[in-house]
């Protein structure tokens, strides 16, 4: 039985799961790492966590599953993306703490790149927005710290584990995760050196860029000589997990944050509302375009019931919570706990809560978090009908990530966005993608149209809500993103 192994590095944790021959997943270890909150705005992690756990994840997987490293074909890598490492090349060693997607300390960088006029050129390069959310400004703030950058190289969380790995050997990216650095140019495929010399940044630094499905090098550190053939930025991991090969089909993935992606082919759309052009994939030196929204705050919102408020003991009880609320209530709950992400892009709004009573208690703060992913779903779903994005014709919504597990949440999504919403048989779809890219390079799985014929549906929900309490609720909504906005 041959396997591969699809390393998923994630904002709070990392997992290394098996596939099998069949694309199934067979095997799981997970290890959760802390999260590091300096200041108000500013996250971190330690890159030691980052390295360690996933090693040891991908030692234990093999080990607990009782195969060796002979019997694993390839290794896939699939990663948080925008997060920014800097590290010595000698040494081995970060510089400074990982700073994370959701990192919002560069602010101020930012707003100057648009009061000099320059976030046009960004926009027109790069597909992205002057925002603290992408790597260039953070690798600069990094670059500020240190004496001498001769000796350092620039990462995003997959290229420091591909160094890793290697040993040393490799210093490579895939397109995907290029184009979320703000510093790769995804019209011509190439690092912008407009832009890295306006940012101060010496592109000695800059890693390889290459397709999705590659050689990366290989690594012996689990017992034997394991190629990296595939590698991909989370969300286009599942993008590509869900199969969304063909222009007009959208997925949605729901993990910390909520990633909304719409392949737009060899088209690369430039959004009127401030949704981002992106490359989904890359293969054979050929991007495909996809229009993206990117929400900060989904999963963390029940994240923060739990350690922060302390109002439930586990994530699964967020559902019978909503479930049990005052359908009277209605609270609206904005989860800007570091800025509002697309299609607002305001760094300095926080979070809020409208519509508290007295009789607001826990199952009624439970809903409004659940809603709140929705409602932000349907923000960006009408921001790329407003710019005029290909659309499928079936008004259909792939969703995975751990919240789409909830069928509560996951029927108020149809309800408020008045279309179906697909949740597949195989929910580990960002694993899924990286294992298909490592498993096709290497021979062991289909091509992209057979894969695209092997992805199964495990459950649709269709609308339930009549469409004057959709609109109802949705405008309330809009009045508390009103409220809470600072631009």
């Amino acid at each position: 039985m041959k396997y591969v192994l699809a390393i998923d590095q994630g904002t709070t944790s990392t997992r290394a799961i098996l596939f099998d021959a069949a694309m199934q997943p067979v095997a799981t270890e997970q290890m959760e790492f802390t999260q590091h909150f300096p200041k108000s705005g500013w996250v971190e992690h330690d890159p030691n966590d980052l390295l360690n756990t996933t090693l040891k994840t991908c030692k234990d997987v093999i080990a607990n599953h009782g195969i060796t490293a002979d019997d694993v074909t390839a290794i896939g890598i699939t990663n948080q993306r925008e997060t920014t490492l800097v590290w010595d090349k000698t040494t081995g060693k970060a510089v400074h703490n990982a700073i994370v997607w959701q990192d919002r300390r560069t602010a101020p960088f930012c707003a100057e790149l648009k009061a000099e006029g320059f976030e046009s050129e960004i926009t027109h390069r790069t597909g992205l927005l002057a925002d603290p959310y992408f790597s260039g400004t953070k690798l600069r703030h990094i670059l500020q710290t240190q004496d001498n950058s001769q000796n350092l190289l620039f990462g995003t969380v997959d290229s420091f584990l591909i160094w890793h790995l290697t040993e040393g050997r490799v210093h490579a990216t895939d397109a995907t995760n290029a184009s979320r650095t703000m510093l790769y140019n995804i019209r011509v495929g190439a690092w912008d050196e407009v832009i890295c010399t306006r940012f101060d940044i010496p592109m000695h630094m800059l890693p390889d860029v290459r397709d999705c499905a590659a050689d990366f090098g290989s690594t012996t550190l689990f017992g034997g000589n394991i190629p990296i053939l595939g590698v991909a930025g989370d969300q286009q991991a599942a993008t590509i997990g869900q199969a969304c090969f063909d222009p007009g089909m959208m997925k949605s993935t729901y993990g910390t944050g909520c990633f909304a992606l719409l392949n737009t082919g060899d088209t690369l759309v430039t959004s009127q509302n401030r949704l981002l052009g992106t490359i989904a994939y890359q293969f054979n030196g050929q991007p495909t375009y996809a229009l993206e929204g990117s929400i900060f705050v989904a999963g963390a919102v029940v994240q923060w019931l739990r350690d922060g408020l302390k109002l439930l003991a586990n994530a699964p009880e967020s559902q019978p919570m909503a479930e049990a609320a005052d359908p009277e209530q209605n609270l609206y709950m904005v989860p800007a706990f570091t800025g509002l992400g697309a299609p607002y892009w305001d760094a300095d709004s926080r979070g809020a809560i409208f519509g508290l009573t007295r009789n607001s208690g826990p199952n009624e703060f439970a809903r409004a978090a659940l809603e709140s992913v929705g409602y932000q779903t349907r923000d960006l779903i009408e921001a790329m009908h407003a710019d005029g994005a290909p659309t499928d014709g079936e008004n259909v919504l792939r969703v995975d990530g751990g919240m789409a597990a909830s069928d509560w949440t996951m029927q108020f999504l149809s309800d408020i966005l008045g279309a179906a919403v697909d949740r597949p048989h195989v929910l580990e779809t960002t694993a899924l993608g990286a294992a298909w890219l490592a498993g096709m390079r290497a021979g062991l799985y289909p091509t992209q149209d057979e894969f695209a014929k092997t992805w199964t549906g495990e459950t649709r929900f269709t609308p339930k809500m009549d469409g004057a309490t959709r609109d109802a609720k949705y405008a309330g909504w809009q009045d508390a993103i009103k409220r809470t906005l600072t631009t």
